[in-house]
């Protein structure tokens, strides 16, 4: 999507299905990129038993931020990434090639 028409949606909503998500993929480049991320995250959480409690006190990201990014309703800034990334020790950003450019427009 062109511009601001992108983010007037939320992540989820930018899938066929967005019930299904976050295994649906999107055909837009940034939703897939905020997908791979939240993906990442929920699985070191998973891993480490950490709740979303402890994820915003260790993080300094706040709780309803965490849980927002991971059903896919918000669009995180750079430092929620960054900071996110920092307390798991987890590269959160996805790589080029984790991401199908044929996908995208």
């Amino acid at each position: 999507m062109v511009g601001g028409r992108a983010r007037a949606r939320s992540p989820r909503e930018l899938t066929d299905n967005p019930e299904a998500r976050p295994e649906q993929p999107s055909t837009d480049v940034a939703a897939e990129a905020v997908r791979h991320i939240a993906r990442k995250v929920t699985r070191v959480l998973d891993d480490r038993g950490l709740s979303l409690r402890a994820t915003a006190a260790g993080s300094g990201v706040n709780r309803q931020a965490v849980a927002d990014l991971l059903a896919g309703r918000s669009w995180p800034d750079v430092a929620t990434v960054a900071r996110l990334a920092h307390f798991t020790g987890v590269h959160l950003w996805p790589d080029i090639t984790s991401i199908n450019r044929k996908r995208t427009h």
